[in-house]
């Protein structure tokens, strides 16, 4: 990281600054100077008393005394993209997996569109903004509380920390807390076909009974409410993929592996890839997204997008062998409870 100009440490920012996505290099406590360096990059959200609050690209928070800080720059909003990753900017992908995953319900707020579909995922029922609500944010954060309330759903609205940190800054202030981390990844949809097709899975245009016996959202009873039922099966184009479990004696075999696909344009978005946990370290969950990403790239589709928790370190680490690079971390605000 270059701070240097003529080989000397050089601080360019300000608080006019505040807003913009910034480099910054302090030490590790103020007034010593032969402490440690350290890094921070991420959005200046305030600069006041002496004080600077930086936003990561994880969401974390950041302060820095601004005693301690020996070099700062503005830096592009867009970071350098890793080779073999496909380039998007945030609101296309955002765009793409609303489409992907769409609400049952939507009304439009200036720039912000509000999402319902009876409660089914957080995706499906929270705003998404994209933009100036049209009016003053007290106002408009009034306006999703009453929208939401009238259909017995939690107020949440889904923020992208660099994007949205001054957003939620001021949401925050409203009494709207931080719940729900997640990153969405990318990769390249061709290196995830490039392998044997697998007679084991079985695509198909709609969920059937047994797939979502397997779908940990429908419980394991194989039904789901309407409106989830329009959220799974909704998008450009569906797939869904099967593998077939071994019979237990019990009744109907529940399958051993699952996974739904949306093609849409040059992006394939991947979701409910799930494998019983007897069955997990066989590969099935990369069978099941090289099947889908097969038809996925019929189709026209050449990059891929998936969304995980932050924590779930099982599913990174299948992700990264496949090619997957965290593209934007998000988390959703939830509006105080009365």
């Amino acid at each position: 990281m270059e701070f240097t100009t003529g080989g000397r440490l050089e601080v360019r920012i300000t608080a006019s600054d505040v807003g913009e996505r910034v480099s910054v290099r302090s030490l590790t406590a103020a007034g010593e100077r032969l402490g440690q360096f350290t890094d921070t990059v991420g959005i200046l959200t305030s600069w006041t008393g002496g004080v600077l609050g930086i936003t990561r690209r994880d969401g974390e928070h950041v302060q820095i005394e601004e005693a301690s800080m020996v070099a700062g720059k503005v830096v592009p909003r867009t970071p350098a993209r890793r080779r073999g990753i496909p380039s998007a900017s945030v609101r296309e992908l955002r765009t793409a997996g609303a489409r992907g995953w769409p609400a049952v319900e939507t009304e439009r707020l200036g720039e912000w569109t509000l999402r319902a579909s009876g409660g089914f995922t957080a995706r499906a029922n929270s705003v998404l903004p994209l933009g100036d609500p049209g009016r003053p944010l007290g106002e408009a954060a009034a306006e999703a509380v009453r929208w939401y309330g009238e259909r017995g759903l939690t107020p949440r609205i889904q923020l992208v920390p660099e994007e949205h940190a001054l957003l939620e800054r001021e949401l925050a202030d409203l009494g709207w807390t931080a719940e729900r981390h997640a990153v969405v990844r990318v990769g390249g949809l061709a290196p995830l076909a490039d392998r044997a097709p697998d007679g084991r899975v079985a695509l198909g245009r709609a969920p059937d009974e047994a797939w979502l016996a397997r779908y940990h959202r429908a419980g394991g009873g194989g039904s789901l409410p309407d409106a989830a039922w329009r959220v799974l099966s909704g998008g450009p184009s569906v797939w869904f993929a099967t593998v077939a479990g071994e019979p237990d004696g019990t009744g109907p075999a529940r399958p051993a592996a699952i996974g739904r696909c949306v093609v849409d344009g040059r992006w394939a978005g991947f979701a409910a890839i799930e494998v019983a946990p007897e069955r997990r370290g066989e590969g099935l969950a990369s069978a099941v997204m090289a099947e889908l990403s097969r038809r996925a790239l019929e189709e026209g589709a050449s990059a891929a997008y998936l969304q995980v928790e932050r924590d779930n370190a099982p599913a990174r680490a299948l992700y990264d062998k496949l090619g997957f690079a965290d593209h934007h971390a998000y988390h959703y605000l939830r509006a105080p409870q009365d």
